[in-house]
């Protein structure tokens, strides 16, 4: 074969396959493919930018597991029995301690208004109490409790007097009533500020001791503030 015929298959051979080139150039192939997926038709599935964000989170959330589950004895399962087992001690806590207390010295005051008889807060209370308003209705009743007292004299008007101040003051001449007028400051503390929900049981139940401390025989040599009754 000459040198001639040698050179015309070579190229014969190169542009084989209608004519396309087998070497093609690294860089001119590159740009082309990059321009060729730019184009809008290859992206209109392409998540959000908030999916991705949550794609990423979840990402990194599951890398945490991921790593706590190989961190912990029994790997996923351990993992979850050491959870379940914070959050029994969580809830045998908040069970055993209640809400939390406030710091002493900040307290709120009993009376949030202006001065009213005991028996205008008795009013407002039967009111809520008609209405299904619990809440209001054993706040007003524990208003009406140490009103009533300091219109006794069993107890000195103070503005600034807390429902556990006015409880434990109230306590020392009328000890046979100390522990519900206790029980009663702490209600009043959880209805109004802790959260809790009161009930037509707890509206009786003050209903119930501000009645009986109507009638209450104080002993007069420890009675808060005055001449008792």
């Amino acid at each position: 074969m000459s040198t001639t015929g040698g050179t015309a298959l070579a190229r014969q051979l190169i542009r084989a396959d209608d004519g396309i080139p087998v070497d093609t150039p690294r860089v001119p192939a590159r740009e082309a493919a990059e321009r060729e997926l730019s184009r809008p038709m290859y992206h209109e599935n392409d998540p959000n930018l908030l999916q991705r964000a949550l794609n990423r989170f979840w990402e990194w959330v599951g890398g945490l597991f991921d790593s706590a589950s190989g961190a912990a004895p029994g790997g996923p399962l351990g993992l979850v029995v050491i959870a379940l087992i914070v959050v029994a001690l969580f809830a045998a806590l908040w069970w055993r301690l209640g809400t939390p207390r406030r710091i002493p010295g900040t307290e709120p005051t009993l009376f949030d208004e202006g001065p009213r008889s005991a028996a205008e807060h008795r009013t407002t209370a039967d009111t809520h109490a008609a209405a299904g308003r619990w809440n209001q209705a054993a706040q007003e009743r524990m208003r009406a409790i140490v009103r009533s007292l300091e219109e006794r004299a069993l107890l000195d008007p103070r503005p600034g007097r807390t429902a556990d101040e006015a409880a434990s003051e109230a306590g020392r001449p009328l000890p046979g009533h100390a522990a519900r007028l206790r029980t009663a400051a702490r209600e009043f503390d959880d209805i109004t500020y802790g959260g809790r929900t009161a009930d037509e049981e707890t509206y009786r139940r003050l209903s119930t001791l501000d009645l009986d401390l109507e009638s209450a025989k104080p002993q007069l040599s420890t009675a808060s503030g005055g001449t008792a009754e």
